[in-house]
């Protein structure tokens, strides 16, 4: 039977393709569970490089604004530290390299539960939206990286031979899709510290009271779902003991 009892970690990684991804899907979560006790690490997998429409914006310039935007989102809302793979903007693919990363990290950091956006979440056709495709190459290496990767002791062995990484098993998986989410997370202490956070991403998002508006509307629905002014809801996978 599916098991929808509300809990927190101990240890959280939110993964996502680009800085502010999780800070506009999930970062209620993450000033909820930092509230609460959890140690909260962020992975940002590209660079964010192609993310601006300012035409005396240079790659270079919007890397380093950006990773200094998450920087200050994630102090924010309480979480830990931000992990960057710097990897190409706008063209990540579900390799190897990718997936050896990511196990990487969470051989590093160790969490009992991670974080990220559903890779078969392709389009809506009632909202019109199409998910970026870094986004959804990051949620297939993501899953690839939780089970069987980092599991696995045979698995990339220079992680462990070289790097002293052990195996480690993560014990839930919190996928982001709002149209199809099973489990949510009660947000509504948090709910400003939801909005504030996004704000820091100051590139990316210049209107206030839009960015309140499209939050205030997603967090109302998952609420209504859950029975709580505000959440964030998540398809989540419990994986076997």
């Amino acid at each position: 039977m599916k098991d929808h009892t509300p809990f927190t970690p101990k240890v959280a990684l939110m993964v996502g393709a680009h800085a502010d991804d999780i800070d506009v899907t999930a970062s209620g979560t993450v000033a909820r569970w930092a509230k609460d006790g959890a140690e909260v690490h962020y992975l940002v997998i590209t660079d964010g490089s192609k993310g601006s429409d300012d035409p005396e914006m240079t790659s270079e310039r919007l890397v380093t604004i950006r990773e200094q935007e998450q920087r200050d989102a994630v102090a924010s809302l309480g979480a830990k530290e931000v992990h960057f793979l710097r990897y190409e903007d706008a063209a990540l693919e579900v390799t190897q390299a990718l997936k050896k990363d990511i196990v990487r990290i969470i051989r590093q950091v160790r969490p009992d539960t991670v974080v990220a956006i559903d890779p078969t979440f392709v389009y809506s056709s009632e909202t019109g939206v199409i998910n970026h495709s870094d986004h959804r190459a990051a949620g297939y290496a993501t899953m690839d990286a939780v089970f069987p990767l980092a599991r696995d002791r045979l698995t990339f062995p220079d992680l462990l031979e070289k790097e002293r990484l052990e195996p480690h098993k993560v014990a839930h998986l919190l996928l982001i899709n709002r149209q199809a989410s099973d489990y949510f997370v009660d947000v509504s202490e948090v709910f400003e510290e939801k909005i504030a956070g996004l704000l820091k991403h100051a590139s990316q998002f210049q209107d206030p009271e839009a960015i309140r508006t499209m939050l205030t509307r997603w967090a109302s629905l998952a609420g209504t779902k859950s029975g709580v002014q505000y959440a964030e809801g998540f398809v989540r996978l419990d994986m076997p003991a």
